[in-house]
């Protein structure tokens, strides 16, 4: 504020006097400390162009005060002078701060023809009415004459430089602005300074001031912060905008009306200068023009190739694969396989999207090492890729998939980590038909395998069938859960030797107006897939908690200690499902340590959420069973991460227990497992009294079967089959 109040002062002092000089020669003066001081305080990374600046602004204050010692204390106006060397000297150092200020930003070839088009247009301008005007003084020496167009010269320099700045793209901090600003005013005021003479016989004192707020602006410049930021790079848009187009057509159309001011068009000299000029312009148009059509089409170019290639994998796009199809369809009976990783969800979510991105990096490799030439290898999407053989048969389609199943089931090492990530592939292929039908043929296929836990699935009609049962199905799952057609029933886990009914499983049934007693096997694979079983496992939940409350009320210690509920993967991927159980507890009344819930292996193998469920409903008190144990993909191992309380031994390990060989040894395995982690263990399917023998001799205690009793809604609670000291079945 105080410099541009200052700078305001000149028009009030009278001019020339010696108060004004001074004043004047203070402001320049504290105009180049000023730079100094930003440059010691900010400390910008680049600083030569700061220093070039305060240089020129050095030797314009030397000048100024040589000429003010000429004229108030020699009392001379000599010219040129001493004072107009220091003047000239400036300028070269100005023009390389300003180039030094333009090589920070962009240097694209663009930018530097929109600055010439500028450049150009303005120059012509300047040399027609200042330049030129100039040149023609005949009444003048050699000296003189050269020293006077050496200013105008500068300034067409200056004007170029900040053409240049004006016309680059990209963001500009507040010290460039000022700076640009500045540098600007001085153009102004020079050039003002070279018209007046020319054109009147008016002052040049007015231009004092100008000068003076081009040095204040200056000082401000290199005292803002942001000096010392970082210079946001240029851009050259990719279409022709408006402004552009606005900017290139005047500078296009000054050349040719300057023709209408009559003593340029009059002139031969002037004549020539706008021809030259406008042949200028009209090239540079075209150049700039022409560089737009090749940014166009270079970024065509880009698109083309983003659309046709997978970003992160560089595998063929989806939309690149649906083209290959289309053309395999219509010369020929391709076939496509389709490949959906298994719990790759889970890889993301535990260790980060940038471990997932190097996961399917390095599978896509595998994918396309695989797949002979020339298929078409391609990521549809998430986790889904896709192989397209453009005529191949099924034996040899399936060969290659059951190839790309082995080599994407071995380990993937990423980041200190060794991953498993299992696949799902569906197979379909043909011809007659349209790639979006053969797409859904090979997604149908791989939804098939992923459900039935098959590598490879090819697409037959009968998918269809069942997938149209299913949706049927899912929908009466619907209807039969708004009209209370489920049912729970119980089967009693039973104590040896005592015989008394310890625990008892809830399950499930269906009893369907029209289709009868729908079995579990064949709704809950559907409620699985469509959502259901959350409600449905909510319900069985809370019905088997009140129903076990009850029974501690009436039947007191006859009453089973627990009730063991199963439990869905879909379920435990919610994450409030402990929250679920425990308002089950607390609406029952039941203790926690009277539940327990049952999941397979399979449900809690990729880990994630599922483990982190299991672990907060250790914390409420609730018991973990793992069911059918000893048949997922790595029993042993999830005994390590997965909080276990309770074994469910498989059934297959208990069907032939009564015969000696390896599944006796893998019983008595198991029980030993369980024993030596301190968890109870219990032997499912037991159907006859020597599975209880054999299974009682060998250790165990806690039986479960057919053999003491089918699932009901009431169970009898009496002893049922209890076990003599010598092993031997006896009736209670």
């Amino acid at each position: 504020m105080v410099g541009v109040a200052a700078t305001a002062g000149q028009y009030v002092l009278p001019v020339g006097s010696i108060t004004g000089s001074i004043l004047y020669d203070v402001i320049g003066a504290v105009s180049v400390v000023a730079i100094v001081l930003g440059l010691r305080v900010h400390r910008p990374a680049r600083p030569a162009m700061w220093r070039w600046f305060a240089a020129g602004q050095t030797s314009f204050v030397l000048g100024d005060v040589t000429w003010v010692i000429y004229e108030n204390v020699l009392d001379l106006s000599p010219y040129p002078s001493l004072a107009d060397v220091f003047y000239l000297a400036s300028y070269p150092m100005f023009v390389v701060a300003l180039l030094l200020l333009v090589r920070q930003r962009s240097s694209r070839l663009g930018d530097l023809i929109d600055g010439a088009i500028v450049a150009t247009a303005l120059a012509l301008v300047f040399w027609i009415f200042v330049l030129r005007p100039v040149a023609a003084d005949s009444g003048q020496t050699l000296v003189e004459h050269v020293v006077t167009i050496a200013y105008p010269v500068a300034d067409v320099l200056l004007l170029a430089l900040l053409a240049r700045l004006f016309t680059s793209g990209g963001a500009r901090t507040a010290s460039v602005h000022l700076l640009v600003l500045g540098t600007t005013l001085m153009l102004a005021a020079d050039t003002a300074f070279s018209l007046i003479p020319l054109y009147s016989e008016a002052s040049t004192h007015p231009t004092d001031p100008i000068f003076l707020l081009s040095y204040v602006l200056w000082g401000v410049a290199a005292l803002h912060p942001s000096m010392a930021a970082a210079p946001a790079p240029g851009r050259v848009p990719a279409e022709v905008g408006r402004g552009r187009l606005l900017l290139f057509g005047f500078c296009s159309l000054l050349a040719p009306a300057l023709l209408l001011v009559p003593n340029i068009g009059a002139d031969r000299v002037g004549r020539w200068s706008v021809a030259i000029g406008a042949a200028a312009l009209i090239v540079l148009v075209i150049a700039r023009m022409s560089g737009f059509v090749f940014e166009v089409r270079r970024q065509s170019a880009a698109l083309t190739r983003t659309t046709m290639n997978d970003a992160l994998t560089g595998l063929a796009s989806r939309r690149r694969f649906e083209v290959a199809l289309a053309d395999a369809l219509d010369g020929g009976r391709p076939q496509m396989l389709l490949l959906g990783l298994n719990g790759f969800k889970n890889v993301n979510d535990e260790l980060g999207r940038p471990i997932g991105d190097r996961v399917l990096g390095l599978l896509a490799g595998r994918v396309r090492a695989v797949a002979p030439e020339p298929s078409v290898v391609a990521r549809l999407g998430g986790d889904e890729f896709a192989v397209l053989l453009a005529d191949a048969g099924d034996d040899e389609a399936g060969t290659i998939a059951s190839k790309l199943v082995t080599s994407l089931s071995a380990p993937v090492a990423v980041g200190g980590h060794e991953l498993y990530v299992g696949v799902a592939i569906g197979l379909a292929g043909g011809s007659g038909i349209t790639p979006v039908e053969l797409m859904r043929q090979a997604e149908s296929a791989m939804y098939a395998a992923k459900q039935t836990g098959e590598p490879v699935r090819r697409w037959t009609p009968a998918l269809d069938e069942r997938a149209g049962e299913f949706v049927r199905l899912g929908a009466e799952i619907r209807t039969g859960l708004d009209n209370e057609q489920f049912r729970v029933v119980y089967q009693p886990i039973v104590e040896l030797p005592s015989g008394r009914v310890a625990a008892v499983e809830a399950l499930v049934r269906w009893e369907h107006p029209t289709r009868g007693l729908v079995s579990p096997i064949a709704f809950i694979p559907v409620a699985e897939r469509n959502g259901l079983i959350v409600e449905l496992g909510e319900w069985i939940l809370r019905t088997a908690c009140h129903k076990l409350a009850g029974w501690r009320v009436t039947l007191g210690e006859r009453a089973p200690d627990r009730v063991s509920v199963n439990v869905s993967a879909r379920q435990l991927a919610r994450p409030h499902f402990a929250a679920t159980v425990a308002a089950a507890l607390s609406g029952s009344g039941l203790p926690a340590s009277c539940l327990a819930i049952e999941v397979t292996e399979t449900a809690v193998f990729e880990g994630g959420q599922a483990v982190i469920a299991l672990h907060e409903l250790r914390a409420l008190g609730v018991r973990i069973a793992l069911d059918d144990f000893g048949t997922g993909h790595s029993s042993l191992g999830l005994l390590q991460t997965v909080p276990v309380d309770i074994l469910k031994v498989d059934k297959s390990f208990v069907d032939n227990v009564t015969e000696a060989g390896r599944h006796t040894v893998i019983a008595e395995a198991l029980l030993q497992v369980s024993s030596g982690l301190g968890l109870s263990a219990v032997a499912e399917g037991v159907e006859t009294a020597e599975q209880a023998a054999a299974l009682h001799r060998l250790g165990y205690r806690l039986l479960q079967g057919y053999h003491y009793g089918r699932p009901v809604a009431e169970p009898d609670f009496e002893l049922t089959a209890a076990i003599t000291t010598s092993g031997e079945p006896v009736s209670a």
